[in-house]
């Protein structure tokens, strides 16, 4: 029993060591009482890069399962990012941040992403009432953007906040697009009138890049800028600029694509979800004038980006890499501040912030059931121990000469012997028969029948109470997993439903509330696993309780016989 105790305590010890938290950077400013640590893995483990990529625009997406919106302010106007160093203020913008349904994306210029890392970390703080706002729409971006359309659903939906481009008529928006809203095509383009700062000059560089969702990509024209053209043709992506014309890379239907054009120094290269798919050889003409998206295509778009550079094939990845929904690239922690040194939550810390109110309560009643399960099994073990001991300790004297039969119930006690019990119920019955008084007639058949009946009916007694309380352990071991079960299926559900109703897709908005449902099954586990031992373990003794009660009813009737019954 020592041994199995002693595993069972190095279990615990062991399981809350891995589970416990772990200490992270010094904490910025003691001010902001929350943060997310973002890292963008670009080791083989995440997607992997094998040059460095500078001032990358990075989506950062906020949700209930990296960030605590109730300690934020209603705006997230409290929000501050900071580099990798957890001293540096990086400069960013809020796309959208709704506190009700617990959604955000911001946008952060990241001076460095080093490859081959998981080393590259970004904090995003919050959680100070009193700072005003420090983010700006263009904040996010570098100076060599030209123009990005979110499409989000703010008061002007399809405006462009560093080239000032706007709609010559409003867009169809579906709320919950890639990233927050995306424009809705429908075969008639989007246009944008002319802008003075949205412009190229000939032989210039250009980098265009999009994200986009078409039903059905047989057909279609994705962009189009005076004479540079990007259309779908067969399910293939093609470019167009000036009288060059090449071709490059799949696109499924219903399926989001990031697609990109560079241009520069002679060259077009054309990318897909950042992988490059096609070249050719061209010069930029002069760009300038209306802009035109998904003319003859019906689905949806997000994320239009104009830059004056020709981006490198890094940057293209790492930027789609932090876009898209099923990325390798980011994973999000959030952390709270204990101490001036911060400690994160560790792994056991989420999962509790993110159990629901189902699964506290089948976690309580497992709680419940493992107290009762433990109290029986360690008030059991002491029953049967003390019961066996002093059962051997009977039988020792029980075995003595013949002559003291009817005289053992004197000069000893044994109170948990079950096999002393069953002696002193025979001895009352032989008693009543003036068995061992002078002159007193041998026992006949009959009686001798009635002593063993009585006897047999004190067997069946103290077969009850050895096996008293055990059905609790029985109940512990079958239904705790199904419990636990029953709490995990429910929180999947509600935390699909949650998912459903906000339209974050994304694993790290999942992947929380799914971790926290499965602490039911853990719990439900944790109770049925240490009763079904305990239950075999006393079970294996009750047994051999049972059968040395059996024989010793069988021995002590037959030495009866032999010496006061009838011959």
């Amino acid at each position: 029993m020592r041994h199995i105790l002693a595993l069972a305590l190095t279990f615990v010890v062991a399981l809350v060591a891995g589970l416990a938290p772990s200490t992270a950077h010094a904490w910025w400013n003691k001010d902001w009482t929350q943060r997310t640590r973002i890292t963008l893995n670009t080791s083989a483990q995440g997607l992997e890069t094998k040059e460095a990529a500078n001032a990358v625009s990075v989506a950062v997406r906020l949700h209930s399962g990296n960030f605590d919106f109730a300690a934020a302010k209603e705006d997230g106007s409290d929000l501050r990012v900071v580099g990798g160093d957890d001293k540096t203020p990086l400069r960013f913008s809020v796309e959208r941040f709704d506190g009700i349904n617990e959604l955000a994306v911001l946008w952060v210029q990241a001076p460095i992403v080093a490859p081959g890392s998981d080393k590259n970390q970004i904090y995003v703080y919050a959680g100070n009432a009193k700072v005003p706002a420090e983010a700006s729409d263009a904040a996010g971006f570098d100076a060599n953007m030209l123009a990005v359309v979110h499409f989000s659903d703010k008061e002007l939906v399809g405006s462009d906040p560093i080239g000032g481009l706007k709609t010559a008529s409003p867009i169809a928006i579906e709320p919950n697009g890639l990233l927050a809203a995306s424009a809705k095509l429908d075969g008639k383009p989007v246009v944008w009138l002319a802008s003075e700062k949205v412009k190229v000059e000939a032989a210039g560089a250009l980098t265009v890049s999009l994200w986009v969702r078409a039903d059905n990509t047989s057909q279609g024209t994705l962009f189009a800028w005076g004479p540079l053209t990007l259309a779908l043709k067969a399910g293939k992506l093609g470019a167009q600029i000036g009288p060059a014309q090449f071709a490059g890379g799949d696109l499924a239907p219903a399926t989001w694509t990031h697609i990109a054009l560079t241009v520069g120094a002679g060259k077009a290269r054309l990318y897909v979800n950042g992988a490059q798919s096609g070249e050719g050889d061209a010069m930029l003409p002069a760009l300038a004038g209306e802009m035109r998206l998904g003319e003859g295509i019906a689905g949806l778009a997000d994320e239009l980006e104009l830059a004056k550079i020709a981006r490198t094939a890094e940057w293209l990845r790492i930027s789609a890499g932090a876009q898209g929904a099923e990325s390798k690239l980011v994973a999000s922690l959030k952390e709270t501040s204990g101490s001036e040194a911060g400690e994160s939550p560790g792994y056991f810390g989420i999962l509790i912030k993110n159990l629901t109110a189902d699964a506290w309560v089948v976690i309580g009643i497992l709680g419940v059931m493992f107290v009762i399960a433990v109290w029986v099994m360690f008030t059991k073990a002491i029953f049967v121990i003390k019961a066996d001991k002093e059962n051997r300790q009977f039988l020792r004297r029980f075995r003595g000469p013949a002559d003291q039969l009817l005289t053992l119930d004197s000069g000893a006690d044994h109170p948990h012997s079950s096999l002393y019990r069953l002696y002193l119920g025979g001895l009352r019955e032989l008693k009543k028969r003036n068995v061992g008084v002078a002159d007193a007639a041998p026992l006949s058949g009959a009686s001798l029948n009635a002593v063993k009946a009585s006897v047999d009916a004190d067997l069946v007694r103290e077969s009850h109470s050895l096996n008293e309380r055990m059905v609790l352990l029985t109940i512990a071991i079958s239904g705790g997993p199904f419990l636990g079960l029953l709490g995990t299926v429910v929180g999947v559900m509600i935390t699909f439903a949650a998912i459903a109703a906000a339209g974050d897709v994304n694993v790290n908005a999942i992947a929380p509330g799914i971790a926290a449902a499965l602490l039911a099954t853990v719990a439900g586990l944790s109770v049925a696993i240490p009763a079904l031992f305990g239950y075999n373990y006393l079970a294996a003794r009750i047994k051999n309780i049972s059968s040395d009660m059996q024989i010793f009813v069988d021995e002590f009737i037959t030495r009866v016989a032999e010496v006061y019954g009838a011959r």
